[in-house]
């Protein structure tokens, strides 16, 4: 077989890489580049967690684990579901999946037939678009804008029903936006999913990296939705654990069965060293999540208010590490704006675009660097704004 006769399924969309990968190689060539746009927190698992997996290891952690995870952790969980957001899950009503996003995959087949809809926020992580496409359903973008802050309404949502409309995804907060979508829409929201018979995945991996006291509301703790909700959360995000790939899905008993057999074909179980750090995490002390919490709220700020004196708008990020900000200014595209800051200012963020955002106006700048580092970025974005308008 040739390079040229190679044929890949129907369900494969390559989207966006080559983008991605330009701006990676452009990179790649240069010193001192400022990274602000993956989503892989630069600060470091917490000790007590690396602990547990080292010891874990030591003591023979290398093994398959129950398909749905250790025992221990399903109970954690639920736990600390029920401490941090008010949920009543049992322990058996957990799965631990290989990080969220094989928890995201796993809701979409089971769920999801050839052309059923989804509606999803739009800009928003189109890891959610790539799998609704690969179980042969049909994406149905919903825009969100500047004027609420990028939150999820569900006046836009309710335009956008169909007959064909199965499933309504709420990530919250928000990826590439950072928006908190405000307790009285996700009341909203969930009315809409009982009157259209529909399922919620709630997607809380961001939930409890919150700023200006905004607080997340779980969909599952609204009476009457848990039976059809989805609960997404993980460890990746709230303990910078992105490398142990450890997520879980929280489920009504009665959709166990079916999203554990997909999950067993596709890994078994989750890495049984991870669950044991993850129950290191979830089970000790909650301090360093709130330190780093702190941390990023201190670069929130900071960035926010560099992008003032730049007056460049954006979106007031109410949760997770990221900020969605308005280049259209400056005469560029999002996409030339950020291959030419790059090029030109060693600094590295991504456009709306890779967010399926059809704008082109707005880049996802990411918190993670240091504070001396995003400032310093700042700086180099300012320069380089200035010298467009001379």
């Amino acid at each position: 077989m040739t390079e040229a006769s190679i044929r890949f399924a129907r369900r494969v969309h390559v989207k966006d890489a080559s983008l991605r990968t330009r701006m990676l190689d452009i990179a790649a060539g240069l010193a001192d580049v400022i990274t602000l746009g993956r989503g892989d927190p630069d600060l470091p698992t917490p000790a007590h967690v690396v602990e547990a997996g080292r010891k874990a290891l030591a003591d023979g952690a290398t093994h398959y684990t129950h398909p749905a995870g250790l025992p221990q952790l399903r109970a954690a969980i639920a736990a600390g579901l029920a401490r941090d957001h008010g949920l009543d899950y049992a322990a058996d009503e957990i799965i631990v999946t290989a990080g969220g996003q094989e928890a995201v995959y796993l809701a979409m087949q089971a769920f999801i037939d050839p052309g059923d809809e989804v509606l999803l926020p739009a800009p928003g992580y189109t890891s959610y678009d790539h799998c609704v496409e690969l179980a042969g359903g049909v994406p149905v973008p919903v825009p969100v804008g500047a004027a609420q802050d990028f939150a999820f309404t569900a006046d836009a949502v309710e335009k956008r029903i169909t007959p064909k409309t199965r499933m309504l995804c709420l990530i919250n907060p928000a990826n590439p936006t950072g928006a908190v979508t405000p307790e009285t829409e996700v009341r909203k929201l969930a009315a809409l999913a009982v009157k259209h018979d529909l399922i919620v995945i709630s997607d809380e991996i961001y939930a409890r990296l919150v700023y200006d006291n905004h607080r997340v509301l779980s969909v599952a703790a609204i009476p009457g939705m848990k039976e059809r909700t989805i609960t997404i959360n993980g460890f990746s995000k709230t303990y910078a654990m992105t490398g142990w790939r450890i997520g879980y899905l929280a489920v009504p008993k009665a959709m166990v069965p079916a999203l554990a057999e997909i999950h067993h074909v596709l890994a078994i179980c989750a890495p049984a060293v991870s669950q044991h750090a993850a129950l290191a995490a979830v089970s000790g002390p909650q301090d360093a999540v709130e330190a780093m919490r702190r941390t990023y709220d201190e670069r929130r700020k900071a960035l926010c208010a560099a992008l003032d004196r730049m007056k460049i708008r954006y979106g007031r990020p109410g949760g997770a590490f990221y900020v969605y900000a308005d280049v259209s200014s400056t005469g560029l595209t999002a996409t030339e704006f950020c291959v030419r800051l790059l090029q030109e200012a060693k600094v590295m963020m991504f456009p709306g675009s890779l967010y399926g955002d059809p704008t082109d106006d707005h880049v996802r700048i990411s918190l993670l660097a240091s504070l001396p580092r995003v400032e310093e970025a700042m700086r180099r974005m300012g320069s380089f704004i200035a010298a467009l308008k001379r």
